[in-house]
């Protein structure tokens, strides 16, 4: 992780965090000052150093138990990003599915009177009210990605772009498809977990972006998000498909599944598109030796950018690169598209299923 001394912003393996959100006002957008009185640089643009020491804050964290790739990756980032800082102690509380067993987790943090709270709730509904305990007690909560309904339970969200996710995965395939003159294609989808809003944006994003082309979805599944249902679904799906042109996997960690079996399958007439950005889908699509053509980001690095904003917030600091005094109240992440020219640049922010 660096930081990019042309551009204050923050650097992941190379890749500006939120490039579309968190630098959208940089300095070089500023009028040009005329030579006989030059303007001065606004304070906030100014102050420029933000990665420099400063009052030691206490920042804890709280997510759910890392049994996939993606939230384990989220967890290291946190950690990661807070080994930067001389001026930062993360105070972790052990990661837990249970709702109650997080609920007391961030009651125990309340109760040590951190500086600032980085949460990713198992269920933002559900722990939205220890959220809002944590802000009337005066410490700032960062609401990392599942969102607390109650926009008084948290002082900022930072998280993905669900609908971009699908619009991202649908523009690539109706391209591709358009190039190729392919007329009424056979488009697959393989969702998460079908009754989550968060897959329903993700489905309608590529709905929405289809209908462009002139396409459709043909059939559609979900597989929970885990290897053993990927690999059932996917199975199912190409035995009931005897011709596909394109699939669309909403996650990387149950791709492992879904290209188990089509691998098992002997399919190749088809390629297919993943979710989320993991370093395994890269290396394949990089490889460029099967049906994994490319995927669309959802990253955990959002988390290490999350401790940043903490660290920010809890010193009374805002952000050197925007020209407001504060941090924003919301940060949404772009999903882009890794293919095989660009992956190199994507790998060192992808997370190993």
């Amino acid at each position: 992780m660096t930081q990019n001394p042309g551009r204050r912003g923050f650097l992941f393996g190379g890749a500006v965090i939120g490039a579309g959100a968190l630098i959208t006002a940089c300095t070089s957008n500023e009028p040009a000052a005329q030579a006989s009185a030059p303007a001065a640089a606004p304070a906030a643009a100014a102050t420029g150093g933000n990665d420099a020491p400063g009052d030691k804050v206490v920042i804890g964290f709280s997510a759910p138990a890392a049994d996939h790739g993606w939230i384990a990756a989220i967890s290291k980032n946190a950690a990661d990003a807070a080994k930067q800082y001389s001026d930062v102690e993360l105070k972790a509380v052990e990661p837990t599915n249970d709702i109650n067993q997080q609920i007391s987790a961030v009651e125990s943090l309340i109760q040590a009177k951190v500086n600032a709270l980085v949460i990713l709730p198992n269920d933002g509904q559900q722990l939205n009210q220890v959220a809002r305990q944590a802000m009337d007690a005066g410490i700032p909560v960062i609401n990392l990605d599942r969102v607390f309904p109650d926009k008084l339970s948290y002082r900022t969200w930072i998280g993905g772009d669900n609908y971009g996710m699908g619009v991202a995965a649908g523009n690539f395939i109706g391209k591709t498809l358009k190039d190729k003159g392919v007329a009424d294609p056979v488009i697959l989808e393989i969702q998460g977990i079908a009754t989550l809003p968060l897959t329903q944006d993700r489905s309608k994003g590529f709905e929405d972006a289809l209908k462009t082309f002139g396409f459709k979805v043909t059939a559609k599944q979900d597989a929970k998000f885990t290897v053993e249902s990927g690999t059932q679904v996917a199975s199912n799906l190409l035995q009931a498909h005897k011709k596909i042109d394109a699939i669309w996997n909403h996650d990387d960690d149950q791709g492992i599944g879904v290209l188990a079996a089509i691998k098992e399958a002997g399919r190749s007439e088809f390629f297919m598109v993943g979710g989320a950005g993991s370093a395994n889908a890269m290396r394949d699509i990089k490889a460029d030796s099967g049906v994994l053509k490319a995927t669309v980001t959802y990253s955990p690095t959002m988390a290490a950018s999350a401790i940043k904003l903490a660290r920010l917030i809890a010193q009374g600091k805002g952000m050197s690169d925007l020209l407001e005094q504060q941090v924003p109240q919301s940060i949404t992440l772009t999903s882009e598209t890794v293919v095989k020219d660009n992956a190199d640049k994507y790998l060192p922010t992808g997370f190993e299923s």
